[in-house]
């Protein structure tokens, strides 16, 4: 029985998809079910890299989705729009849909969910997170039972690659991201990546299946490592810690509901530069590779790692969301392309999520100040921390090559960002604080 599939783009993850459904062999015998049909692409004359017959091309991506021979739709163009737009006109055909696209799934994921569900049909985003890593399956089935407690992450591969190399050479962000586009690893306008937007839609997703409700996606507080100096990073690396681009999504205590009914879930889900000790499991991972760390109650720790972004590792998941469908297709004689559930939360959307505001979340924080180098200073500083009821772990003054100065880096123990923000100010307004060079989580 074979299946039709109508492909949404053809770059790198569209000819990777390509790729494994033209070479079955060696595969799951369901690949060889699989036949691409239509393939909708910008230019007809552009070089491929996979080799397809011209009749399967098109310029018009709603011509491959209402091709009556494509039986589920996948979306790899990337973007906003058309692809929201794609997606949709396949659900209300009443196809299934597989998509590479975290943008969209992140902003749209909540109306995208109910009109799959309206018209029964499954949408399916392995490949929207962590490239090859399999982690949308088990936050939905395979952990379904626990608590879950805290999700973080490295989640884009271009920031760690980056941050790998300025901890192995001590280089430079500029010319370490010069590198990057050089090898291909960066885009040319590497803004989402570098800015940490990229890995804010992913842990908007993850949070939002972890914990049974839409996350506001624009309401997350994002900070990539574009300003990032190499000096934080020798000198967490001096102080036993490495500096990763960290996604987070952690629960925070909610009211108690009644039986029967499920409480507001409050939320701290951020994207920033973090200070991971070199015990942390997330501390070793290098290059572009990425991982998930999934906290919960009872199961404990558990690691999800592998390569994050790429041909082959996007184009695997992808495939393997095929799969599913077609294997449950197979097995109810055809008809198991309609979801009796919520395509992308399993069960639904469940449980009221709420980011909390950042005020009152608690936090290890990293400060570097550049100050005057004169007896008292260090006093007037961990006075001002004191005053606001931060506790501070440790507080190192390093030597600078500015005449009559110092750059004192200060580790507190975890506090009230409120606190934390309150100390800052006394300290920015001290004489001798010249300024704040560099203020940075810490786990």
């Amino acid at each position: 029985m074979t299946i039709g599939i109508g492909l949404l783009g053809l770059g790198t993850v569209g000819a990777g998809v390509a790729a494994i459904l033209a070479t079955p062999a060696g595969r799951h015998p369901l690949v060889g079910e699989l036949e691409l049909r239509r393939v909708a692409v910008r230019d007809l004359n552009r070089p491929r890299p996979v080799e397809l017959a011209a009749e399967l091309l098109s310029t018009d991506p709603e011509a491959v989705v209402d091709d009556l021979a494509v039986e589920i739709v996948v979306e790899v163009m990337g973007g906003l729009e058309p692809a929201r737009s794609l997606i949709l006109r396949a659900i209300a055909a009443g196809k299934p849909v597989v998509t590479a696209n975290k943008a969209v799934i992140a902003r749209y994921g909540e109306e995208i969910a109910a009109a799959a569900a309206r018209s029964g049909v499954y949408v399916l985003i392995e490949a929207a997170v962590g490239g090859g890593i399999p982690i949308i399956e088990p936050l939905k089935q395979s952990l379904g039972a626990n608590r879950i407690q805290r999700v973080s992450g490295i989640i884009n591969g271009t920031t760690n690659y980056i941050l790998s190399r300025m901890a192995a050479e001590g280089a430079a962000y500029p010319d370490v991201l010069a590198d990057a586009q050089r090898l291909g690893y960066a885009e040319a306008d590497p803004a989402a990546d570098v800015q940490g937007g990229d890995a804010a839609d992913k842990i908007a997703i993850l949070a939002g299946l972890a914990y049974g409700g839409p996350v506001p996606r624009e309401a997350i507080p994002t900070e990539g490592i574009d300003q990032l100096d190499a000096r934080d990073i020798a000198y967490a690396e001096q102080l036993g810690y490495v500096v990763k681009l960290l996604a987070v999504a952690q629960a925070m205590p909610s009211e108690q509901a009644m039986p029967g009914e499920q409480a507001e879930q409050l939320l701290d889900v951020r994207v920033h530069p973090t200070l991971l000790p070199k015990a942390h499991p997330l501390a070793g991972v290098n290059g572009v590779n990425n991982a998930i760390l999934v906290e919960g109650d009872p199961v404990g720790q558990v690691m999800f790692y592998g390569p994050g972004a790429g041909a082959g590792p996007t184009a695997s998941a992808v495939v393997a969301d095929i799969l599913n469908i077609a294997g449950i297709r197979q097995a109810t004689g055809g008809r198991g392309t309609q979801a009796p559930l919520d395509p992308l939360l399993a069960a639904g959307s469940w449980r009221d999520c709420q980011l909390v505001e950042s005020a009152v979340t608690s936090h290890r924080n990293y400060l570097r100040l550049r100050t005057s180098d004169r007896a008292g200073v260090i006093g007037a500083i961990g006075t001002c921390f004191g005053e606001a009821g931060v506790s501070i772990q440790s507080i190192v003054q390093f030597e600078t090559q500015s005449a009559g100065g110092a750059e004192i880096v200060v580790i507190t123990h975890e506090v009230c960002e409120a606190n934390f923000r309150q100390a800052l100010a006394a300290i920015e307004a001290l004489t001798d604080v010249q300024a704040v060079a560099a203020c940075l989580r810490t786990l």
